[in-house]
């Protein structure tokens, strides 16, 4: 699946707020070497420079577009590469692994994160977000409209929303089982979403991407039309914006030292 650095840019305020209330949450004072796992256009991967100025911070995204839309912001200690989760191993010395909603897209990252926790190195601190709104409209509606009989033969097994991320309390467990100390939060964002259908044109950058690549040019245009009339029905504007509620999961855990 291709992914689009532009479109996924769009109210990239919005998008980063929950990276920086996660990188709020650790705790690590001094870091060597810091692994930002899904990093996307590295535009947030970059302010990491400014938390650890002494360390090497890589980010990692299995996108070759996202990867050569950060390749400016590449400096001395900053690095970025094509790589992806699902093979990715944690280094030996590994201070920090951040990962900002990414691992919904691989499957099987539960195991995955449970792999990451055992090798955490003494000192070591794993953060990661993921979207727990799949239950939400925008993501009801695509899945509906999908399964539908105009749709389902063109689009059947392409969305996995139902088992695409766990609970809060399934990652808290699964990081104290490591031996690790936990703390697992969610948030609602209520995004003030501006401009004709902005919901569509969010989902267009992310939740999206699967149903527009499966889809030739002129039947995504018809389902797009479908789909964002639902969604004005779902999210009607208020004033001058649209009120996106968007639900996000977030865990963070260290080893003691």
């Amino acid at each position: 699946m291709n992914w689009d650095p532009e479109q996924y840019g769009h109210y990239a305020d919005e998008r980063s707020r929950p990276f920086v209330d996660l990188v709020a949450r650790i705790g690590c004072a001094t870091a060597t070497h810091v692994v930002d796992l899904g990093c996307g256009p590295g535009t947030m991967t970059a302010l990491l420079a400014s938390r650890w100025p002494d360390a090497v911070i890589t980010g990692i995204d299995s996108s070759p577009e996202m990867i050569a839309s950060a390749g400016p912001l590449a400096r001395d200690r900053l690095r970025f590469a094509v790589g992806d989760a699902a093979t990715w191993a944690m280094p030996a010395d590994l201070d920090v692994l951040i990962s900002n909603a990414t691992l919904q897209w691989v499957p099987g990252h539960v195991e995955l994160l449970r792999g990451w926790a055992a090798a955490l190195r003494p000192g070591g601190w794993i953060a990661v977000q993921v979207p727990g709104n799949f239950g939400a409209p925008s993501h009801v509606l695509m899945r509906e409209l999908a399964e539908s009989p105009r749709w389902a033969p063109l689009l059947d097994g392409v969305l996995r929303h139902g088992d695409a991320v766990a609970t809060p309390a399934e990652y808290a467990a699964v990081l104290l089982s490591a031996g690790l100390a936990a703390d697992v939060w969610e948030t609602t964002y209520l995004h003030l979403l501006p401009g004709p259908d902005p919901v569509l044109d969010w989902v267009r950058g992310t939740g999206l991407r699967p149903v527009l690549a499966a889809l030739p040019p002129d039947e995504r245009a018809e389902f797009e039309a479908t789909y964002a009339a639902a969604l004005r029905e779902a999210y009607p504007r208020t004033g001058d914006v649209t009120v996106f509620p968007f639900r996000r999961i977030f865990a963070v855990a260290h080893r003691a030292a």
